[in-house]
């Protein structure tokens, strides 16, 4: 089965462990997802069944939406509300200063990523590294914010909305705000409410073309060169520049690559499906 959608991921449940209860109910084998989610948050999370499952590279996935709550006074070693180490009640803070606060903290920022975390050390997960008492350290990153949205504040909690690239940390993103508030603080709810255009809608399934990065071309040779999968010549499309191109024909698709006048088969022959 090929199919792409979007599923909610409920907190307390790790990506994987969630996947695994949709390749059940689904009654398939192969299966992924793109943009893993904490076990803490919940949200979007893409899916792809069989063939599909090699687009994630070509989906549009920013930007990241996310609604997040900040829990001052609350301090934790992983940046959520697991591994709280110690809370006190600070004083409340001027509405008008957390406003500031966020829109100050926008564009493209520096951040070390938190140690409970998917980065990979030396082909293992930081988290695994963590849980273990391990001594390491992760190297500076940059995640670019598009926006921001104060929600609310309860004190001591702060809810906004936050626009960012692919690969941010919100966690750390937090840990950033709490500072600049003069404070210490802690993710207490993580909620993923779109990626892209990608948002869920009852895990109905998408036509993936209408995902895809990729610019369309077309073939100006026998359509049958691409389905048998022959050697192409870059001057047999209509934009021969350098660059990966969707070519949709009958009732399939196939993604190429033209690099200095070489063309070579992404995806060879892709069946769409009925939506």
């Amino acid at each position: 089965m090929n199919r792409l959608f979007v599923a909610y991921k409920p907190k307390g449940v790790v990506s994987n462990h969630f996947l695994s209860q949709l390749k059940r109910k689904y009654g398939v084998k192969k299966a992924g997802f793109s943009g893993i989610l904490d076990p803490f948050a919940s949200g979007c999370l893409i899916i792809a069944f069989g063939a599909y499952t090699k687009l994630f590279n070509y989906l549009n996935i920013e930007p990241k939406i996310y609604r997040a709550t900040l829990w001052l006074g609350a301090s934790s070693n992983s940046g959520d509300n697991e591994n709280i180490s110690q809370i006190h009640l600070p004083p409340t803070l001027d509405e008008a200063q957390i406003k500031n606060a966020l829109q100050n903290l926008q564009g493209k920022i520096n951040y070390t990523p938190p140690k409970f975390s998917a980065k990979k050390i030396d082909g293992k997960r930081a988290y695994e590294l963590a849980r273990a008492g391990s001594e390491f350290e992760l190297k500076e990153c940059q995640m670019e914010v598009f926006s921001t949205k104060f929600i609310s504040y309860c004190h001591p909690f702060i809810t906004f909305d936050i626009a960012v690239s692919a690969g941010s940390y919100i966690r750390s993103y937090a840990q950033i705000l709490a500072k600049n508030l003069g404070q210490i603080g802690t993710l207490s709810a993580l909620e993923r409410l779109s990626e892209g255009k990608f948002k869920f809608e009852n895990e109905i399934p998408l036509n993936p073309l209408e995902y895809l990065n990729l610019t369309k071309n077309s073939y100006k040779g026998d359509i049958l060169d691409i389905v048998l999968g022959k050697k192409l010549k870059a001057y047999d499309f209509n934009n021969s520049n350098d660059g990966e191109y969707l070519i949709e024909y009958d009732n399939a698709f196939s993604i190429i690559k033209i690099e200095n006048q070489e063309v070579k088969y992404a995806i060879n022959r892709m069946e769409k499906c009925s939506y």
